[in-house]
């Protein structure tokens, strides 16, 4: 598969990007986002709504670790914990990246397949190795609130259910502009599923 190319129309010809994936499943990720205080998150514009039930209900709570102080809620059947987590924020993990350090320094536009089927077209206009090693590939505590980063939990949970199938395609691009409208074509043309953000 490494070998050919999979050409998605005459102008986009993609190359696989091959994956190395950690063991291990993670769960709960959200709960080790300790830098801040359950009161001190509350401060923040996009919790400021929540403020008043966690006094309400959870006022003994206000000094402890903000990750903490959700898994304890989790644990207890309440689902207000969610309040504070993007819609993808609870989801299983993974832990990959591109194991060959040629694909590093490219960009283009990038797809991933579940056997042949295609699921997500997206684009990097910096390095494929840190949108895939540093981005999808490892969530962090913070990805998974309001104020996290939504798409690389949706990706990273879509790819860890399918680790046994999927792969990653690139067509590198070097112009930017470029980049940016074959992505917007390729969505609007395709549809892919894991665009589709439910």
């Amino acid at each position: 598969m490494n070998g050919n190319p999979w050409n998605l129309s005459e102008d986009i010809e993609f190359v696989h990007v091959p994956l190395v994936f950690e063991q291990e499943r993670y769960v709960n990720v959200f709960a080790d986002k300790n830098n801040k205080t359950l009161a001190e998150t509350l401060e923040h514009n996009r919790y400021a709504k929540l403020k008043s039930a966690v006094l309400r209900d959870y006022s003994d709570f206000l000094d402890q670790p903000l990750g903490q102080f959700l898994l304890k809620v989790k644990n207890l059947d309440d689902p207000f914990y969610r309040q504070f987590l993007n819609k993808y924020g609870d989801l299983q993990y993974s832990k990959f990246s591109i194991s060959d350090a040629s694909f590093y320094p490219l960009k283009g536009v990038y797809a991933y397949r579940v056997g042949g089927d295609l699921k997500y077209i997206g684009r990097c206009r910096d390095q494929m190795k840190k949108r895939v090693n540093q981005g999808y590939g490892k969530i962090h505590p913070k990805n998974c609130f309001l104020d996290g980063q939504a798409t690389n939990c949706h990706l990273n949970s879509r790819v860890t259910m399918t680790k046994e199938e999927v792969s990653l395609w690139l067509c590198e691009m070097d112009e930017d502009d470029e980049i940016v409208v074959a992505e917007r074509g390729l969505i609007s043309a395709y549809q892919p599923p894991w665009n589709i953000q439910q």
